[in-house]
């Protein structure tokens, strides 16, 4: 089964790969280093947000690393850009209703 990208992030352990190797690729054994759990079981995690092209493997020596697929986040960005003009416009008028109770009570 094909996942899509947002089915991939929707799961915390794989929201705080993202994070960890947003900063430096790292290997499994590394990544599992930072969570409760096993190392096979972010192996899974890893196999899922690869499989979403989200993430990048490179193998140097006997070690895998992995690396976040920047392009890849772009499409979550571009997807969020839609309702983040909606708050913006929400906020803006929220300020304008403020200034405007502000100027009443002066």
């Amino acid at each position: 089964m094909r996942r899509d990208i947002f089915q991939a992030i929707a799961d915390p352990t794989r929201r705080a790969i993202l994070v960890l190797i947003s900063a430096q690729a790292m290997t499994p054994n590394a990544l599992a280093e930072h969570f409760d759990t096993t190392r096979q079981a972010v192996s899974k995690h890893l196999k899922i947000l690869a499989e979403c092209d989200i993430i990048k493997q490179e193998q140097k020596g006997r070690e895998i690393y992995y690396q976040l697929e920047i392009d890849k986040m772009k499409e979550i960005d571009k997807w969020l850009g839609q309702f983040r003009k909606i708050w913006e416009s929400r906020f803006s008028q929220l300020d304008d209703v403020l200034a405007k109770l502000k100027n009443n009570k002066s």
